[in-house]
């Protein structure tokens, strides 16, 4: 996969890992639900999903389920090859389950490096209209995606 079609209709996600969140997992998992479902309901047809455990995971899942009736496509974008490798089984299996099935699948790097991450994440928003975060306001890897998002004019859409 190379670049997004048309980045006027993409919407991307940012979160916190959920060990970092300040609501339960079923809060957050609802929350998010409402608001990809109104993304859809305004136009998006392509949403963007970092394949990181928590809100990137439960997006993708989110996704594919309204993808059953919506004419949506997902679009997962890992860091670099491996990147579940030290996850417990239950997440692995998640993330080759949203591999297999996602409409495109981009890996940022072939192996780690810190900036793997960071260029995921501007990935994600120099190709996107909208992001989709839950954000606390903790310093991290949300936080400087929610204000490059902010920098580049995005809208943001912060569920927390």
């Amino acid at each position: 996969m190379n670049e997004i079609e048309n980045k006027k209709y993409c919407c991307c996600f940012t979160g916190h890992r959920p060990e970092k969140l300040r609501l339960p997992e079923q809060e957050v998992k609802r929350l998010l639900k409402k608001a990809i479902m109104q993304a859809v309901m305004d136009g998006y047809t392509t949403f963007i999903t970092g394949m990181a455990r928590g809100l990137d995971i439960w997006a993708a899942e989110t996704v594919l389920e309204l993808k059953k009736a919506n004419d949506i496509s997902l679009i997962a974008v890992s860091p670099y090859y491996g990147f579940e490798k030290h996850w417990d089984a239950v997440n692995k299996q998640k993330y080759y389950d949203i591999i297999d099935a996602a409409d495109g699948v981009k890996f940022i790097q072939s192996e780690y490096s810190k900036a793997s991450f960071h260029i995921r994440n501007a990935y994600m928003v120099d190709n996107s209209t909208c992001v989709i975060a839950a954000y606390n306001g903790a310093s991290g890897g949300t936080k400087n995606t929610v204000e490059y998002a902010r920098k580049k004019g995005l809208e943001i859409i912060n569920i927390l």
